[in-house]
């Protein structure tokens, strides 16, 4: 369904996996990668969302690191994408985003929304924060709590997994009293719960956030 294209940032320059709706698209969706790189899940969620009517695009961070990463979901790979991660910041992928949104722009979409999972949840945080999105909807993103002094310039949902060890609770509930106006959903479910090709997919958890996620970019993107 999709393309690879390429995008210039205040970063410098990597690919981006565009995929686009059969007919006029409703908006635009930046999809954010986990620590896994745009592997098969991410090109996955990324044409699902072209599905469900959106032109969607997912950049390629690690280029930057080098290109053609895509990691699977053992512990030698966990490794060695927390280390990818570590290297490139948080800097680099916030300046691919407001690329990613304005490569969306000058594609002729007038609104475009955020979203992203386990440390793309962080990166959809500080884009909410730092960027002018039109909506901003994150998963899972274990360094949000580290970053939760800042304040959300849009409108901005959350989902968590109450079984996620990675992610206290206690930290679910601070964030939810600090930012009253963002909306924070958890789930009995584990850290991932939404991908599919990990142990920690949990099919119910996942529906349900979906249905909240779109219905919240059909109110602030189309």
């Amino acid at each position: 369904m999709g393309e690879d294209i390429r995008l210039k940032s205040k970063a410098g320059e990597i690919g981006a996996y565009l995929a686009a709706p059969k007919g006029s698209p409703k908006g635009g969706i930046v999809v954010i990668q986990e620590i896994f790189g745009v592997n098969q899940h991410i090109r996955a969620v990324t044409d699902q969302f072209a599905t469900d009517g959106y032109l969607a695009l997912a950049p390629r961070f690690f280029d930057h690191v080098k290109p053609g990463i895509e990691l699977g979901y053992t512990p030698d790979t966990i490794a060695e994408g927390r280390k990818i991660v570590t290297e490139l910041g948080l800097d680099k992928p916030v300046q691919d985003v407001e690329a990613a949104i304005e490569e969306l722009k000058r594609r002729g979409m007038r609104k475009v929304g955020v979203t992203g999972f386990c440390w793309g949840g962080t990166i959809t945080w500080l884009s909410a924060t730092r960027l002018q999105p039109d909506a901003a909807v994150a998963y899972y993103g274990g360094g949000i709590y580290g970053t939760k002094s800042e304040q959300p310039k849009v409108p901005t949902m959350m989902h968590f997994g109450d079984k996620d060890m990675h992610i206290p609770m206690a930290h679910v509930s601070e964030l939810r009293k600090l930012h009253p106006g963002v909306q924070i959903f958890d789930y009995p479910a584990d850290h991932g719960f939404h991908c599919n090709e990990r142990g920690s997919w949990d099919a119910a958890a996942s529906k349900q956030a979906m249905a909240r996620t779109l219905e919240f970019f059909g109110k602030h993107v189309g």
